[in-house]
């Protein structure tokens, strides 16, 4: 239950443990995902990563489409891996904490926007792997999303991180060759326009009837 008083809401206690749940799911999910995507890379690692080759986005290949959904998956080398591991925990829990079901909504956005943004903008003949994008989509995400949301909490959590990892800026700029610009790009693009699209509607509050005071013209009178 929650308390309102005038413009604030002061969360009960059901909302803290509906709150407590979600945040355990959330930590369950991007744990599984972690896993998979460890798995797949040690199966990608054994075929010399012919994985991330032929299931990754091939710029401007209509055929290569698909792959816009299976490229997150795969990267090509254990230090790719182990560099997206840590943001992609980090940034993918406190983009869920506060609800799983919005947040797979989110990231099927950013899957489509930095998917997209790396297969119309790379360089030609390249071949694009990894969850950068993604990650950088949750950050964007995180960063906006108390903004859009109105929850003080998650202005200041978006504010702490977008200084703590102001220099993940830099790569969403062309820079270090071989590293997706474009799809970092595009994917924090995704993550600000889910927050817009995916932000918390609240029902406006009903207006309070006027009562006016009315004269009778004196024709009128009794």
């Amino acid at each position: 239950m929650s308390f309102t008083t005038g413009d604030s809401v002061t969360p009960g206690p059901s909302d803290a443990e509906s709150m407590i749940a979600e945040a355990r799911k959330a930590l369950w999910v991007m744990v599984g995902f972690l896993a998979i995507i460890w798995v797949v890379q040690i199966f990608n690692s054994i075929d010399d990563y012919g994985l991330s080759r032929d299931y990754g986005i091939e710029a401007r290949e209509v055929g290569s489409l698909p792959e816009i959904f299976t490229a997150p998956f795969l990267h090509y080398s254990w230090a790719h891996i182990e560099g997206n591991s840590g943001p992609l925990f980090i940034f993918g829990f406190l983009a869920a904490y506060r609800g799983v079901k919005k947040f797979l909504a989110v990231t099927v956005l950013i899957v489509l926007l930095s998917g997209l943004g790396a297969w119309f903008i790379s360089a030609s003949q390249s071949v694009t792997a990894g969850a950068s994008g993604i990650v950088f989509g949750y950050f964007g995400y995180i960063i906006v999303r108390g903004l859009f949301d109105r929850h003080r909490i998650d202005i200041v959590l978006g504010l702490v991180m977008a200084l703590c990892f102001a220099y993940q800026f830099s790569a969403l700029l062309p820079g270090e060759t071989g590293v997706s610009w474009q799809g970092h790009l595009f994917g924090f693009v995704g993550g600000v326009l889910g927050g817009w699209i995916f932000r918390d509607r609240r029902p406006k509050p009903a207006e309070t009837p006027t009562v006016t005071d009315l004269t009778i013209p004196p024709s009128l009178a009794p």
